[in-house]
């Protein structure tokens, strides 16, 4: 097969982990940088023996030589970006959350699937092996039907300052102001944690009831240009598709965690109980005679793909990939109806 000639739109934080991993994916070359401020896009080229540099989308798809582009601008122009490469033909692998709300991720994806182009998501817990194999075992019928789901992203940079200082940091503080595009906690980390609850049970979500709340942080609610209005930590009760009840909460205020998401499935003939954060995870499940001691045991766990490596395989084989434009079309439906719900005060159905 013929290499894939990668380009990466957007030079901030995570293209670097794109960049690394796509460099690294045997029959994948990275040809080109693109970002609005052309310097940034020379420094990343030149850090990672990328040949060409671009200030502009516009400019590096008149010059065409690629075959996909890996889009890690900010969340806002999503959709503008990437429907630019979609009409110029380009398969895209898009950072979350695929767009700003369910509408214009909807677009994103029906314009990708009647293009015919490969489109996928970085849901980037989907490269945790324990998510992968429990859901194997779900699919194998392994604990039966589920009947409880118990599911959490827990981080903690609001009270600790492993990740540097969040009231004085640009990197942090637009996460916590809507005017700088943030949609909080929910927005930045619920994405992961519905996905992963959703994927692993191999259940949707057909109605939910979510509570927001934003702390006071700072005098006047305010720090320099930022307005810290958006929500700090998010609690959900869901019902699932086959009856199932579940909880779902996030929170920026769980001292003690870093970055840890947890997932338990309850069913009828066993349990699994899922830790990952961003570089591991583990299984641990109940089973069989284990069941009538409540003893839990690790399972081993076979190395899953990363999403990078999912799309590299789907551009090769021109079979689309997972997590979908349209899954993540799904997920961010989810959470433009838990705003609804905040505001209501009600559960809502999932239509």
């Amino acid at each position: 097969m013929s290499e894939k000639r990668i380009l990466i739109l957007g030079t901030g934080g995570i293209a670097h982990r794109h960049a690394e991993h796509f460099g690294a994916i045997p029959g994948c070359q990275l040809v080109a940088a693109v970002d609005t401020h052309l310097p940034r896009a020379r420094e990343f080229a030149t850090e990672h023996a990328i040949p060409n540099a671009f200030g502009s989308l516009a400019e590096a798809i008149a010059w065409g030589a690629f075959d996909a582009a890996v889009n890690s601008t900010p969340d806002g122009v999503h959709k503008a970006t990437t429907l630019q490469l979609i009409e110029a033909g380009k398969p895209v692998f898009c950072e979350k959350p695929l767009a700003v709300d369910h509408p214009d991720a909807m677009a994103m994806t029906e314009a990708a699937e009647a293009a015919g182009l490969v489109n996928m998501v970085n849901l980037t817990y989907r490269n945790a092996h324990a998510i992968q194999m429990a859901r194997r075992m779900v699919d194998e019928g392994r604990i039966g039907t589920i009947r409880h789901i118990d599911a959490n992203y827990l981080q903690s940079w609001l009270t600790g300052r492993h990740w540097g200082d969040w009231r004085t940091e640009e990197r942090w503080l637009w996460r916590l102001s809507a005017a700088h595009g943030s949609k909080g906690v929910l927005g930045d980390i619920g994405i992961h944690i519905l996905d992963f609850a959703t994927f692993g049970s191999g259940l949707e979500i057909a109605a939910l009831q979510a509570r927001m709340k934003t702390y006071h942080k700072a005098e006047g609610d305010r720090i320099g240009n930022y307005t810290l209005d958006v929500n700090d930590s998010v609690a959900m009760t869901v019902e699932m598709n086959n009856g199932a009840l579940g909880v779902i909460h996030m929170s920026r205020y769980a001292t003690g965690n870093l970055n840890d998401l947890h997932l338990t499935l309850y069913g009828e003939k066993g349990s699994l109980r899922i830790w990952a954060n961003q570089l591991d995870s583990t299984l641990h499940v109940c089973l069989g005679p284990d069941i009538e001691t409540a003893t839990w045991k690790p399972v081993e766990c076979p190395v899953t793909p990363r999403n990078e490596h999912r799309f590299a395989m789907a551009l090769m084989s021109g079979e689309n990939g997972q997590p979908s434009f349209r899954r993540a079309a799904e997920v961010q439906k989810l959470l433009d109806l838990c705003f609804v719900s905040d505001r209501e005060g009600r559960m809502l159905p999932v239509d």
